[in-house]
């Protein structure tokens, strides 16, 4: 569903990407991780079509987004890492003025903002305004936008942070029932906790390239045989005890 070749971005001197190569099949979670400055947010923005990069290919739905880019981000949803919301909306026409710019039809629109209000559980604030959220809600807020009109695809930049326990938690849920449906979910973060929980495979980038690539327990064996790089990258990620157990509350 997402198809990332070769792909480079380079500042001056400066590659933050050096030739990444991923995929992201239907329906899978895929996550992506790397310590601060390994270049995921640089990818994560390249995908969604933000940066134009200095050499490589991105497909989405098998739409080339250098050829074809209104239909790969027609298909494509993004949430990033520091969204940006209109304070002065309510929450209902904040996604209304979404729709729009999808060109969604407007019999159906809002049937649909209200399924994704109530599916991130923000039905009771749609006539609200968006300043007065707490940035939980505002994060879920970005969610309902991203999967309003149906994308097949979406890239988030680190989704968990700023969430309490019980809004992780939702979005753990949520996610999980759309790649049930078929949505592909390319979820970027600098930790291994979320990822081991909920991802089906895992890629590490590591200083603009790709160290490694599998299901956790794949990683886990590179990180304790022979594949030297990976291991002291693991217990970055972890805060230094390897890949630990996960609170299944959270």
């Amino acid at each position: 569903m997402i198809r990332v070749s070769g792909l480079v971005k380079k500042y001056g001197s400066f590659t933050a990407v050096d030739g990444v190569d991923l995929d992201v099949e239907p329906g899978e979670i895929h996550g992506f991780l790397g310590p601060n400055g390994a270049g995921k947010t640089t990818t994560i923005r390249i995908i969604a079509g933000l940066l134009r990069p200095t050499a490589g290919r991105v497909t989405i739905a098998g739409h080339d987004l250098e050829t074809s880019p209104e239909a790969a981000k027609g298909a494509l949803g993004f949430i990033p890492d520091r969204p940006f919301l209109y304070d002065k909306l309510t929450a209902g026409e904040f996604l209304r003025f979404h729709a729009g710019l999808f060109g969604m039809e407007r019999n159906g629109v809002d049937a649909r903002v209200r399924a994704m209000l109530e599916l991130f559980e923000l039905s009771r604030w749609e006539g609200e305004l968006v300043e007065s959220f707490s940035h939980g809600m505002k994060q879920r807020l970005v969610m309902c936008a991203a999967f309003l009109h149906k994308p097949r695809a979406v890239v988030v930049d680190e989704p968990m942070v700023g969430l309490d326990p019980r809004g992780a938690r939702l979005i753990k849920q949520v996610f999980r029932a759309l790649s049930r449906e078929g949505v592909s979910i390319l979820m970027s973060t600098h930790t291994l906790e979320v990822a081991e929980e909920m991802c089906d495979r895992i890629t590490i980038i590591l200083r603009g390239r790709i160290l490694a690539r599998g299901t956790v327990d794949e990683l886990r064996a590179l990180a304790g045989g022979e594949h030297e790089e990976l291991t002291p990258v693991f217990l970055k990620l972890t805060g230094g005890s390897g890949l630990q157990e996960i609170d299944e509350g959270v």
